[in-house]
């Protein structure tokens, strides 16, 4: 094991971004740690089946966390099970990254996998729907749905052009929100008013989701204005109600977008000389599995380039004899 004086690199975070830079830290042989608070695998745990992953046509989420927890341990991941408190870069350029546990970890490059939090709903059947109904990811989850009935809860961009995207797959999408207008733009609303598969229900809010041992069968609600309750019949609830990525860890101004996603440039590097973010903390176009390995193998190769080049500036300059 590695002491924490001894690192290049510390990856906070075991997604599979944090999983997959682990693994290429290991492979250009950096000594290197991953701090991940719980059971290695983020999101992917979360997830019952995957069906967009390269060479896995249908995989369990769990069982592809297994598998890229594997390949990293196999290339000498060392994975630490604890919570990152704060990540400040110190005036010499060594980052500190402080735990819950007490630990301080230092090394001149951090690579930043935290992911992001969905919203949730915080309502009856949510947990025990998850993967089985509920979800928080059209991307990810609509071909499961084809020819189905589906419900999406929220009112911005998210949730009105995830609303467009699952048509593609299911017969009839109803948009739950709890106000009379939406907020987001007037383009993609106009987008969603033009789509006859489409239908909002207005001045409701979810107040259960319920199903029996196959999954989630319906969404309960209650009119925000008279409070009268009624049944909406769906296979499936997709939730956009808000997406938080998990930034604060960083102590420091770094330069953001205005959701709190972190701006790289090419190489993964943030406005933090040093700081590198991948998959869900990164501002980009998607967040998929396949996008979060390859920020994060970039993020890796890109780390062995800085330390290289960080040594060659602290290397003592050669005398010259007269």
């Amino acid at each position: 094991m590695i002491s924490s004086s001894e690192l290049d690199v510390i990856i906070v975070g075991g997604g599979p971004a944090g999983l997959c830079a682990a693994m290429y830290a290991g492979r250009g042989l950096l000594r290197s740690v991953l701090i991940e608070r719980g059971v290695p695998g983020g999101e992917l745990l979360n997830t019952e089946w995957i069906d967009d992953y390269p060479g896995f046509e249908h995989v369990l989420g769990r069982q592809l966390a297994d598998l890229m927890t594997a390949h990293a341990v196999k290339f000498g991941a060392d994975i630490r099970q604890d919570t990152v408190e704060s990540i400040v870069r110190r005036d010499d350029g060594i980052f500190a990254v402080a735990t819950a546990l007490g630990q301080v970890y230092e090394a001149p490059s951090v690579i930043l996998t935290a992911g992001g939090t969905p919203t949730k709903l915080e309502v009856p059947g949510e947990v025990e729907y998850a993967g089985r109904g509920v979800s928080y990811c059209a991307v990810c989850d609509g071909a499961f749905f084809k020819g189905e009935t589906l419900a999406v809860i929220g009112g911005g961009d998210a949730a009105v052009e995830e609303a467009d995207y699952l048509t593609r797959y299911a017969k009839k999408v109803y948009v739950v929100h709890r106000r009379d207008q939406f907020r987001a733009s007037k383009i993609l609303q106009e987008r969603l008013f033009a789509n006859p598969k489409i239908e909002v229900i207005w001045n409701k809010q979810v107040r259960e989701l319920k199903g029996g041992p196959a999954g989630m069968q319906s969404v309960e609600l209650v009119d925000t204005e008279t409070g009268t309750k009624s049944s909406l019949a769906a296979a499936g609830a997709f939730i956009f109600i808000g997406f938080r990525p998990n930034t604060g860890l960083v102590k420091q101004h770094v330069v953001h977008d205005p959701a709190g996603y972190l701006i790289t440039d090419d190489r993964m590097m943030t406005s933090i000389p040093g700081l590198y973010a991948a998959g869900d903390v990164r501002s980009q176009l998607t967040r998929q599995i396949t996008t979060a390995v390859g920020d994060a193998t970039t993020a890796a190769i890109a780390v062995e380039k800085y330390l290289a080049d960080r040594k060659s500036r602290l290397a003592p300059k050669a005398q010259v004899g007269v």
